[in-house]
């Protein structure tokens, strides 16, 4: 498989462990005294981001293997405790943080899909299939945790002074962090530069104090370690709200945060930073490109596309959740999504000019952005510059569509109108794509994550991209020579395992498309 293919599967993967965070969220901020103040609550959502490592060992394993089988899952947290017990023995100082959990779950994904159907000899027959897939991840995470331990405090060095980099590069790292994370959106590589912004950039270590409204804070590790315990410090957080907490130390813990997510949900006053633009543009600024585009649109086909707008828009407004509505307009009019891109970029940049602090467990919706509150710097601040985003994003779209007549939904060519794949009876859409595709003979593999099918095709050629976009795609991305992407919304998981369960044989000679 090419590097870009093998990235795009890689970021699938890494959605499973990442849909366990609005849990998380949820359970630690609940817990928290400002609100319902359940200690094990709180204690109950701290484990899972504690343990996200090892998450990502296991969900990553089940995303990479050939049939999302647990077997895998198991061999992903094999292969996490013997590669970081491995590399932390060869060298204490190794911390490989989630990272630890991709080269796990790599590897016993891998493992998986090579072992999962060996026989052995009879004598060794028990061990056979998927047994022996947890012992072949071991002795290959061995391996690696032995050149990791060696090679990692390098690794760690430029790992840091990039982080360092960015972080001190201020509005031009936030600018292009932002950018890039929604230009990468269309071939789904975005969460893979997430992850490193979220859960590896930064640390901070976690001391527990005594406090007026703080119980817990997360500081720099470096300063962590010159810490008395008793005596009464002065700690200085910039760009926060409590620039200066004046607080007696009670303990200094282990617990080590990397991460803007991390740091900010750990009690890291000053993290944030990579999060805080992106509630602008989802509660705002996509909600106001929508009514521009439901303006923009025709009088006799505002009906048509109004229901399909708003609900997209209330989407991202209330969850975070933008795909849905971004693929409504990002191959009808890249020039809207390259704005939307630089939009998003520049939201970092002036949020956190004016101070502001938010954060997430799952998207920048209204849901996190009530719930953490209580955590955030300046959150009415933010919300100001919310609604001047949605007024930047309306005005902006409205004049690009009229002024250079741009396509967007309603003002499509009427060759290019999707037809309502829902009107097809079940399972008749799936074999429809199927054939558009060519059949499952030049599919070798299948696959969906929220929005898009992810495919593997023998000859690519053969997929009828007009055909598929007829059937309801909303646009087709092409990565490297045999990878194929179809945009279908909310509806791809449900039409990817319709696909899977049509028989090899069956024959779709009859099956007419449009």
């Amino acid at each position: 498989m090419n590097i870009l293919g093998y990235a795009q599967k890689l970021g699938k993967a890494l959605m499973l462990p990442i849909a366990t965070l609005p849990i998380a969220a949820l359970l630690l901020r609940l817990g928290q005294p400002d609100l319902l103040d359940i200690a094990f609550m709180a204690s109950a959502g701290n484990a899972i981001f504690s343990q996200l490592p090892l998450l990502f060992g296991l969900g990553i394993a089940i995303g990479l293997s050939k049939d999302g089988n647990g077997a895998a899952g198991l061999a992903g947290a094999v292969a996490y405790f013997v590669l970081t017990a491995t590399a932390t023995n060869i060298d204490a100082s190794v911390n490989m943080s989630f990272f630890g959990g991709i080269f796990a779950g790599i590897i016993a994904g891998h493992s998986y899909n090579a072992f999962h159907a060996t026989r052995l000899p009879e004598w060794l027959a028990f061990f056979s299939g998927k047994r022996l897939v947890p012992i072949m991840a071991g002795l290959f995470a061995l391996v690696a945790g032995a050149i990791f331990g060696v090679v990692w405090p390098a690794v760690q060095s430029g790992l840091d002074a990039l982080a360092h980099a960015v972080s001190t590069s201020g509005a031009i790292g936030q600018f292009v962090y932002g950018t890039l994370n929604r230009a990468l959106i269309p071939v789904g590589l975005h969460h893979v530069l997430n992850s490193y912004f979220w859960f590896g950039m930064g640390s901070c270590q976690e001391i527990i104090v005594a406090a007026e409204g703080f119980s817990q804070l997360c500081i720099d590790p470096a300063l962590a370690k010159t810490l008395v315990v008793g005596q009464e410090y002065t700690f200085e957080f910039a760009n926060s709200v409590n620039p200066e907490i004046v607080a007696t130390v009670k303990e200094v813990t282990e617990t080590v945060k990397t991460g803007d997510l991390h740091r900010f949900f750990g009690g890291d006053k000053g993290a944030g930073v990579f999060m805080n633009g992106f509630f602008p543009v989802m509660m705002f600024g996509l909600p106001g490109a929508a009514l521009a585009m439901y303006l923009a649109a025709p009088a006799e086909k505002r009906s048509q596309v109004g229901g399909a707008l708003f609900s997209v828009a209330f989407c991202s407004f209330l969850t975070g959740i933008t795909e849905p509505l971004e693929f409504m307009f990002v191959f009808l009019a890249p020039a809207l999504y390259a704005m939307h891109a630089v939009f998003t970029g520049l939201s970092l940049v002036v949020a956190n000019m004016f101070g502001t602090l938010h954060g997430f467990g799952f998207s920048a919706g209204l849901i996190d952005f009530v719930l953490n509150w209580g955590l955030a710097t300046k959150p009415f601040v933010l919300l100001l510059i919310g609604l001047a985003f949605g007024a930047l994003y309306f005005f902006t779209f409205s004049f690009a569509i009229r002024a250079f007549n741009l396509k967007s939904p309603g003002r499509e060519d009427e060759d290019e109108a999707a037809a309502p794949a829902g009107d097809a009876p079940k399972g008749d859409v799936a074999r429809q794509y199927l054939k558009a595709l060519g059949g499952h003979e030049n599919l070798t593999s299948i696959d969906a994550c929220i929005t898009r099918l992810r495919l593997t095709l023998k000859d690519r050629s053969i997929a009828d991209e007009a055909v598929l976009k007829k059937l309801g795609a909303k646009g087709v991305v092409k990565l490297g020579e045999n990878n194929l992407q179809v945009i279908l919304g909310p509806l791809a998981e449900i039409v990817a395992g319709e696909m899977k369960a049509i028989g090899a044989g069956e024959d779709l000679s009859e099956v007419k498309l449009p």
